[in-house]
């Protein structure tokens, strides 16, 4: 008797000792069953022209894995009812893990590609350009220098994006102009010139360029227009994980009998910090607020909003809490508003966007007003939340840059 063992996919046969008019029995070897058909294997011989008779009932190789498949394919769907309802339970994706996804998606695309990639996103991503200057919107989550959380940084990337914006062959270094957090979004001036960049950082150094942020905050602050100036101070915070952020260092208090305040010892490490601010639209316990900073501190628009006005920029785990780290807390309705859970709300990115920057004039050109569209999960945010843009269809202006 020969056997024939079948494993699977055509060619995968092995036939041992197969005589003329044999008695051969297939074997499959990955379900070890016994004795799935028999047949004769006629000799191709002189009787037949070298040619297999009408009459002979001979398989080949080939059919019989190909039945084989069949079998199996069928015993597969045996196992599987076909019904209408029918759902794999572990490809079932839940609303909130779906919202997570989303979030995902649309803020945690650039954090670590290669470096040739995010060049690439840089030079879509240019708003404005001329001789001295290149405006472009920043990307969520992506670093302007090294940092040990990101494998790239904006600066690393320049020389490439300079090669793509003026050819291969090009001398011209791009220069980095102002500072804007990782997470933070908008429009970024970079300097073509050594010259240019020389200019706009005492422009900046000066507090002669007009900045403008747009930001989703949670509540609403009260009064809906006004002037925040309080010092802010680096402060570190003891705990299960000590690390440290700004802080609020007010020149004044309140009295003890609660009728005044009175004035106290200013901090030498404290630094000047103004914001103006106010309130473009506001609903549903959230509002998107303008904010102006007249200074350069670090992190002191998102200080002023937690702690001065109590209304936390969306986003913003690390200013959630003033004494450790921990996800933001937001109300049940803005939980529910957003798709999402408390315990995913430690996924929400940052909603703070660089919404417009104004350089004055320079060396023969007027004053120049870059504005940068919101990024996409800013908008899906608001809309989430009924909350308008400022203009008169209710959705975000066309980029305007003026010179």
């Amino acid at each position: 008797m020969a056997k024939l063992f079948v494993n699977g996919g055509i060619g995968n046969a092995c036939l041992h000792c197969l005589k003329t008019w044999s008695s051969c029995e297939i074997l499959s070897v990955s379900t070890l069953q016994t004795q799935v058909v028999r047949t004769l294997m006629r000799p191709v011989g002189k009787e037949t022209g070298g040619q297999v008779s009408k009459n002979n009932t001979g398989l080949k190789a080939i059919d019989l894995v190909q039945r084989e498949r069949e079998s199996k394919v069928k015993s597969k769907s045996r196992k599987i009812p076909k019904t209408d309802n029918f759902k794999e339970t572990h490809t079932a994706v839940s609303p909130v893990q779906h919202r997570v996804s989303q979030l995902k998606q649309l803020s945690q695309q650039l954090q670590n590609v290669h470096p040739n990639v995010l060049a690439k996103a840089l030079h879509k991503s240019i708003i404005f350009q001329n001789q001295d200057v290149i405006a472009i919107n920043k990307p969520y989550g992506v670093p302007l220098h090294d940092s040990t959380d990101a494998t790239t940084s904006i600066k690393n990337v320049l020389p490439v994006l300079a090669k793509m914006v003026h050819g291969m062959r090009t001398e011209t270094r791009l220069h980095i102009c102002h500072s804007l957090d990782k997470d933070t979004t908008g429009t970024l001036l970079l300097a073509q010139t050594e010259e240019a960049a020389d200019h706009i950082h005492s422009l900046f150094k000066a507090l002669q360029m007009e900045r403008k942020y747009w930001a989703v905050v949670v509540g609403v602050p009260v009064p809906s227009e006004g002037v925040v100036d309080i010092p802010v101070i680096e402060r570190e915070v003891t705990g299960a994980q000590p690390h440290f952020k700004m802080g609020l260092s007010p020149l004044f208090r309140t009295s003890d009998n609660g009728e005044g305040v009175t004035r106290v010892r200013a901090n030498r490490s404290a630094r000047s910090a103004v914001t103006n601010y106010r309130v473009l639209d506001s609903t549903h316990g959230c509002s998107l607020v303008e904010l102006q900073p007249i200074t350069a501190v670090k992190h002191q628009l998102r200080v002023h909003m937690a702690f001065a006005l109590g209304c936390p920029i969306l986003g913003d785990h690390k200013y959630a809490h003033w004494n450790k780290l921990a996800p933001q807390q937001l109300p049940e309705g803005v939980l529910r508003r957003l798709g999402l859970e408390q315990s995913k709300a430690r996924h929400l990115p940052l909603h703070l966007h660089h919404r417009q920057l104004t350089v004055p004039g320079f060396r023969g050109h007027r004053e120049l007003i870059v504005s940068s569209r919101l990024p996409r999960f800013l908008t899906s945010t608001l809309q989430r939340l009924h909350i308008s843009l400022p203009d008169k269809n209710g959705t975000e202006t066309d980029i305007q840059t003026h010179q």
